[in-house]
């Protein structure tokens, strides 16, 4: 009996010795989001080269974001400038924020069976904006081709340009 007592004791001290050790512990988190205003865009106005002037050599008219025309090879502007613009788009979203400008690659406008090709498009701001009080416009210019001795209209695309825009 002694034997069983002393054995008994034994477990006891040894059990109350040792620590209990946990395997796995855990923690919590919260979890949340915000909704921010979604970005848009509108037009503002629509890109026009105004009036120009061709020969027997082909151009181009280049139109910037400031609606400033220049001009290289046989094209000329006349006098007569017609309305000579740079697109306009107003951007509008979360204030502050930042967003990118994707802008086309190329366009044709045609008059009849003849067309015209615009490219080199060009923004101001150039590749990324700032919504300053959550707005803000973006202008845009680019590069008109015009062939040798091209034929005289009025040359549009009634679809438009795509000008993209997304919050970084």
């Amino acid at each position: 009996m002694k034997k069983l007592i002393a054995l008994f004791a034994a477990v006891v001290l040894v059990a109350g010795l040792t620590s209990t050790v946990n395997a796995q512990v855990t923690a919590t988190a919260t979890g949340s989001a915000t909704v921010i205003t979604p970005i848009a865009i509108a037009n503002a106005g629509n890109m026009n080269f105004g009036n120009i002037a061709v020969s027997a050599t082909a151009g181009t008219v280049v139109l910037t974001p400031a609606s400033v025309r220049s001009i290289t090879g046989g094209v000329t502007l006349p006098a007569v400038t017609g309305t000579v613009s740079a697109a306009a788009f107003t951007v509008t979203g979360l204030g502050s924020s930042t967003y990118s400008i994707t802008l086309p690659t190329t366009y044709t406008i045609t008059s009849g069976a003849n067309n015209m090709t615009v490219t080199t498009f060009t923004s101001t701001p150039s590749g990324t904006g700032t919504l300053s009080g959550g707005t803000q416009t973006v202008n845009v210019g680019a590069t008109l081709s015009v062939a040798a001795s091209q034929a005289a209209g009025t040359y549009t695309n009634g679809t438009g340009f795509p000008v993209t825009v997304n919050y970084n």
